[in-house]
């Protein structure tokens, strides 16, 4: 896939989530806004995705979601084209988010955390959901259980089995955070649900691509993850 066709691969962050898990380093305030090497987190997703050829991003945000609007507006100073999609006054979910989102995002498009960094070629990605046809695409990465719990069987450049309630000993990747996906996939979908019910519902249909990548991924939802998050860019940072 060459560049300009990314450009008009958008992406959908889910931004919706409270830094419960952070105390008081993010008292009353959206995972997005959390400061990281000396910038809020979202700068440092938007540069990276910048830096990957893509140009619009729709922000799935739900509550305080406009104090993110206020600090990045239509995105403009970041070099993107920023929309927002509001979840509503009920919670709908990380699956309901993204359904609601779809008419700004169209065909085809990314999904990713709000509260996840990965380092990994997007246009691998993309060429390879290309490629399957299918309605949706998971990355995958040989976890070995040591960032968290491995939730994927993947052989053979296949996902045989998904699970993140219960997990088996025959998994050994586990679902990296990015995916790919049709706008077909969210037709029928209920208003509410999890995103991790449409992965196992395509991958039951025969409609669920795997790609495995090899950088290990990065989050700020706990404390730890936020601590090497930051050494981790600040280190990029110091590189270049």
């Amino acid at each position: 896939m060459k560049g300009a066709e990314l450009a008009d691969f958008p992406t959908a962050i889910l931004a919706g989530g409270l830094a419960t898990r952070l105390g008081p380093v993010a008292e009353n305030m959206p995972k997005s806004l959390v400061s990281v090497a000396g910038e809020p987190f979202l700068a440092h997703q938007l540069a990276l995705l910048r830096s990957q050829g893509i140009r619009r991003v729709v922000l799935c945000v739900g509550h305080l979601g406009e104090k993110i609007r206020s600090a990045f507006g239509d995105g403009a100073g970041f070099g993107v084209a920023l929309e927002y999609s509001y979840d509503g006054p009920r919670l709908i979910g990380t699956g309901g988010a993204v359904r609601k989102a779809v008419p700004l995002l169209g065909d085809r498009f990314f999904v990713m955390y709000g509260d996840s960094y990965l380092p990994i070629d997007f246009k691998l990605v993309a060429s390879a959901f290309c490629k399957s046809g299918k309605a949706g695409l998971m990355t995958v990465f040989r976890n070995e259980k040591r960032w968290d719990t491995s939730n994927v069987q993947f052989e053979n450049g296949r996902i045989l089995e998904y699970s993140k309630q219960q997990p088996t000993e025959s998994m050994n990747y586990i679902d990296y955070g990015l995916s790919a996906f049709s706008g077909r996939a969210f037709a029928g979908a209920p208003e509410s649900f999890d995103l991790s019910e449409l992965h196992v519902r395509l991958l039951a249909k025969g409609e669920l691509a795997g790609h495995e990548v090899h950088q290990r991924f990065y989050e700020i939802g706990s404390v730890y993850g936020l601590t090497e998050l930051n050494a981790f860019l600040r280190q990029q940072k110091a590189a270049r």
